[in-house]
């Protein structure tokens, strides 16, 4: 009678035992591990052992009857360089990790190929249980940053886990204001994220920057801003080192990010500070306004008209008005704010020649070139640096409201050719 090789691997490389191990077939695999045959440690094709899948499933029973043979490695990673105690950790699996922290021979600070250590991947995930396990050793760094250069409070700031990061910030083996490869302190992180409650604890630390730029130039009130978390700015407004109107590298301020994506909330924040300048171009000179405006936020647009202290007509450096851009793009009502102001010019041209007008014609918007032509300074035939008007344009692009608009007037030379003739 043919004898059955009881490690033979199926297509995944998984054993019998591999199998029952993570499922957490006790009872299977304590009657496995009686053969003189059986290979208690044989990995699978991603490399990972029997005692692998165990730990990562948080079998607690099948751990104990693995981790009870000599001749099982507590610590051989998979192919990714992720250990029994890795995956434990990873999953917040507490009963596994206390009986693997047991042994001698597992090393608590092993990290994997990212250079992810078990109390980087249990802060990830916030096991504060876990973290308090492995805190708890005299050998783990819990400073330890991953390839990338983030620590395991960065990782438990980025994603809010407040436990984790109070048990953290209670050592002095951890820098609070460690950057990671991208220059992004935990501070940072916890901004972008709205993470209150966190940003609330590490600015309580006295060795805690709070404007302190990534190698972007991007401030922890530039990314709160950015992604509109009023109670993040308001934290981050109280106080005094931070500078609420720093640019990043491309000259963008918290409140040019804010009026771009049109939070209101974070704007009035802004705004009400006398040390933000609401005209500040960034380094396209495009302004907070002229930004509002391209974007089609009236809102912010309405606050920022507001102030007498913003031009409404300034352009870029391409001649560009916030006007021109809020006529290109068919936004209706930004036109009839700015229109209503006495200081914008509803005819300047940008540094091509192309008027509000010509735009709006160009894309097709009738209801931009309507309010336009209303005005009496607004000339339907001006053309731009190539010698085509508003109605060549139009015409050219198949615009054919624009084209019966623009015929409707008086004052528009229906045959006049553009520079080539």
């Amino acid at each position: 009678m043919e004898s059955y090789n009881i490690n033979q691997r199926d297509f995944m490389g998984f054993t019998t035992l591999s199998r029952a191990a993570r499922q957490g077939n006790q009872g299977a695999v304590a009657l496995l591990l009686t053969r003189d045959d059986i290979g208690p440690d044989e990995p699978d094709n991603h490399g990972a052992t029997p005692l692998w899948g165990a730990s990562y499933n948080g079998h607690e029973g099948v751990v104990r009857l693995l981790l009870a043979r000599d001749d099982v490695d507590p610590n051989k990673p998979d192919n990714q360089g992720r250990t029994p105690l890795w995956c434990a950790t990873f999953n917040g699996h507490e009963g596994v990790v206390r009986l693997l922290l047991a042994r001698d021979n597992v090393d608590p600070n092993k990290p994997d190929n990212d250079g992810e250590t078990p109390l980087w991947g249990a802060s990830h995930n916030g096991h504060e249980g876990v973290v308090r396990l492995l805190l708890a050793r005299d050998n783990v760094d819990p400073d330890k940053p991953d390839n990338q250069g983030s620590t395991p409070l960065w990782r438990a700031s980025y994603y809010g886990h407040e436990g984790v990061v109070r048990l953290l910030l209670a050592r002095d083996d951890v820098d609070p204001n460690k950057p990671d490869n991208d220059g992004q302190t935990p501070l940072r992180g916890a901004s972008y994220n709205g993470h209150e409650g966190v940003v609330g604890l590490l600015l309580a630390r006295d060795d805690v920057d709070p404007d302190k730029p990534d190698n972007q130039g991007r401030t922890p009130l530039w990314g709160a801003s950015y992604y509109g978390h009023e109670g993040v700015v308001r934290l981050l407004l109280a106080r005094d080192n931070v500078d609420p109107d720093k640019p990043d590298n491309q000259g963008r301020t918290p409140l040019w990010r804010a009026s771009y994506y049109g939070h209101e909330g974070v704007v009035r924040l802004l705004l009400a500070r006398d040390n933000v300048d609401p005209n500040k171009p960034d380094n396209d000179g495009e302004t907070p306004l002229w930004r509002a405006s391209f974007c089609g936020r009236e809102g912010v647009v309405g606050l920022l008209l507001a102030r007498g202290d913003v031009n409404p007509d300034k352009p870029d450096n391409h001649g560009r008005t916030p006007l021109l851009w809020a006529s290109s793009n068919g936004h209706e009502g930004v036109v009839r704010l700015l229109l209503a102001r006495d200081n914008v010019d509803p005819d300047k041209p940008d540094n091509q020649g192309r008027t509000p007008l010509w735009r709006a014609s160009y894309y097709g918007h009738e209801g931009v070139v309507r309010l336009l032509l209303a005005r009496d300074n607004v000339d339907p035939n001006k053309p731009d640096n190539d010698g085509e008007t508003p109605l060549w344009r139009a015409s050219f692009c198949g615009r054919e409201g624009v084209v019966g608009l623009l015929l409707a007037r008086d004052n528009v030379d229906p045959d006049k050719p553009d520079n080539d003739g």
